[in-house]
């Protein structure tokens, strides 16, 4: 990402070629990281009908809603959209509310802001229009704050009809959970303190203390390759690496340079070193099986992203995301399966 996908029709296959390029001019905006650190997360109590919620439906055309990770060859494709009210969607129009699993601690894509008391972001904003598409009402929702590492559990536990928390589609997920069509384009990076002698993924990482969210990307990519990093702290969500890394506990951590960018506009004395080391996309993650749901949400995001520099996508993205990650021009355009 960094200058985004060029523009792309509606459908249109994107081009996966291109290099990433770091997140550049990052805002010291406010926000202290210590008050939104101090939020209690919201209860992920179950949220049970009496089939459990468990999002295991029909299926409405013959391919599966998930791909084994042994066959897997493009996750970002998904199943085509419909406005079809298969089981999933019975279910939560029978409850009256959508429940989402986000994220409350990610500045600009899903936090609290500590004026209101309201959940706002890019991701937030993406639940609404699910909400309002499936329910008639963008605030029929009911909010679970969870970690990183509870965004699968939360799915196949059934206490969640939808995770839309920045979540990265890749095959070892699809093993559990559906993903929608990709709605954002991302890459890992290294955020490190402005006189750090680190200066990306890699060897300058030798001996240094690099943190990352626990069930995230980025530590399985540090697992893979660390460049003789000490990577033993691992933490429930992205934030937590920050406070780490302000407290001198850690040298630098790794995750999505989307969300680190929102760390640097909290914290001017960080900044995104290096380049890009991958490219991912986040997409919304439903149970597995859960097909009509599946074709619903990638309904919402044709109709998200449709209108070019005035669509709902690019709306959002001005609003929350322009200031930090500059230069976006166009969603990411969907690819589909079947």
């Amino acid at each position: 990402m960094g200058g985004g996908r060029m523009p792309a029709g509606d459908g249109e296959r994107p081009r996966r070629l291109r290099r990433l390029r770091g997140w550049g001019g990052v805002t010291g905006m406010a926000l202290a990281c210590a008050v939104t650190a101090a939020v209690a997360l919201l209860p992920l109590a179950r949220h049970e009908d009496g089939a459990g919620r468990t999002g295991t439906g029909r299926v409405v055309q013959s391919a599966p809603a998930t791909v084994p990770a042994d066959t897997c060859r493009d996750p970002e494709a998904s199943l085509t959209p419909a406005a079809v009210d298969g089981p999933a969607v019975a279910r939560i129009k029978a409850a009256g509310k959508l429940v989402a699993g986000v994220d409350q601690n990610s500045y600009r894509w899903g936090y609290r802001n500590p004026a209101s008391g309201q959940l706002e972001g890019f991701d937030i904003d993406l639940v609404k229009a699910i909400a309002k598409d499936i329910l008639g009402d963008e605030n029929a929702v009911i909010y679970r704050a969870i970690p990183t590492s509870e965004r699968i559990p939360a799915l196949k536990a059934g206490r969640v009809d939808v995770v839309v928390r920045t979540m990265t589609v890749n095959c070892k997920r699809l093993e559990d959970v559906a993903f929608s069509t990709a709605y954002f384009e991302t890459g890992p990076q290294v955020l490190a303190p402005k006189n750090s002698p680190i200066t990306g993924y890699d060897a300058s990482l030798k001996g240094r203390r690099i943190c990352s969210a626990s069930g995230s990307t980025a530590e399985t990519q540090l697992k893979a390759k660390s460049f003789g990093a000490d990577i033993s702290t691992t933490v429930p969500n992205q934030l937590d690496c920050l406070v780490r890394l302000q407290l001198g506990e850690v040298d630098g951590m790794v995750t999505d340079n989307a969300l680190a960018a929102g760390l640097a506009a909290q914290d001017p004395s960080v900044r995104l070193v290096g380049q890009p080391f991958a490219q991912e996309f986040y997409g919304v993650a439903m149970n597995k099986g859960a097909e009509d749901l599946v074709r619903r949400v990638n309904k919402v995001l044709e109709d998200y992203r449709r209108g070019g520099a005035n669509s709902p996508w690019m709306t959002a993205y001005r609003k929350w995301l322009a200031a930090d990650l500059p230069g976006i021009t166009a969603p990411p355009a969907p690819e589909y399966r079947d």
